[in-house]
């Protein structure tokens, strides 16, 4: 399979992207070893600091200190596996992903997460209304009131996280405070099977590359390797690899609008672990993206100077980039 590049689809982009790489992993590409994504302290009195020169280098950084118990993560991913083992895929697709407001929330098959490029991954999206209508979204209840537990803890993360990141561009650290309260957002549950032969040889990826659409996404760390980030810098990708209990997070497109570029939305992907033991193991992941309604407006935030972009309501700013992976009629003109 030839793998696709980012540039094929550069047409829906929202925010200046000016990086080139191959969807899926290419032998061509080159790793950056001595690259490591910046560990921040939730606790440390210069957090504000430290994060955001975390995100304007590379869009990442490592939480801990962030007071979620890492024992929930230990439960969230045996619940993850028990709910895609549990189910038959007929269950499953009576949940087939379909647009509610910006995000497309529901089930997505193995091959399905994008019309890009086909990947090894199943997936599950749910957002603040799957959690206020279980008995719509859930296949079983029991799993929407475990997982409400992961998006409370990580709810409490979005505001100390969001100020940070004003105080640090100089902005009124509370100007979000009203928008990213009860906000949005897309709880994604990720069930990677174990690598057979025939995946490896296919040239799909385990997740494609691609860059969140999202303000910020929490990801608590991974057991099994395979993320991988683009620095944009020298263009080589790094390994990320984060101590179990930490959070991984990440800004977006939001993000990279409102800050006019300074915290850029960071190109990233899954493929194969280079362990061997690792790739007979299934992986699962729990992104927490993080939105704002579909009626505010993205402006470059006051006090950037040459602001980039005009403002825009978030329902056409997200709808429009993200037709890339659903189709042009995905796309709403506010």
């Amino acid at each position: 399979m030839e793998s696709k590049r980012n540039q094929d689809f550069i047409r829906y982009e929202q925010v200046e992207k000016r990086q080139s790489y191959h969807l899926a992993e290419d032998p061509r590409e080159e790793f950056d070893d001595a690259f490591q994504i910046r560990t921040v302290d939730m606790r440390s009195p210069s957090f504000a600091r430290e994060l955001g020169d975390a995100l304007r280098e590379i869009g990442f950084a490592i939480l801990v200190g962030h007071g979620v118990d890492p024992a929930l993560y230990d439960e969230a991913e045996k619940k993850i596996v028990e709910m895609f083992e549990r189910l038959t895929p007929e269950e499953k697709l009576r949940f087939r992903a379909q647009r509610h407001g910006s995000v497309n929330q529901g089930y997505f098959p193995i091959h399905e997460t994008s019309l890009q490029h086909a990947d090894w991954v199943e997936g599950w999206v749910f957002c603040r209304r799957a959690f206020e209508h279980p008995e719509e979204f859930w296949p079983l209840p029991e799993y929407a009131a475990f997982f409400q537990r992961v998006v409370s803890a990580h709810e409490k993360l979005i505001l100390p996280v969001m100020q940070a990141m004003l105080t640090y561009l100089e902005c009124d650290p509370h100007l979000y405070d009203r928008a990213l309260t009860a906000t949005n957002f897309g709880l994604r549950l990720n069930y990677y099977p174990s690598m057979t032969r025939e995946m490896d040889e296919s040239g799909a990826a385990r997740l494609l590359g691609h860059e969140d659409v999202d303000m910020f996404t929490f990801l608590p760390a991974p057991r099994v390797e395979g993320l991988q980030v683009l620095n944009r810098r020298n263009m080589k990708w790094v390994r990320l690899s984060a101590p179990p209990g930490s959070i991984i997070l990440n800004t977006g497109d939001y993000m990279q609008r409102i800050s006019n570029d300074i915290f850029p939305s960071t190109t990233h992907r899954v493929s194969k672990p280079r362990d061997p033991q690792q790739i007979g193991r299934t992986r699962v992941s729990l992104p927490m993206a993080i939105y704002v309604w579909e009626d505010e407006v993205l402006s470059v935030l006051p006090g950037l100077t040459n602001p980039k972009y005009a403002p825009v309501k978030a329902i056409e700013f997200h709808t429009s980039i993200t037709s890339k992976f659903y189709g042009d009629d995905y796309a709403v003109k506010a």
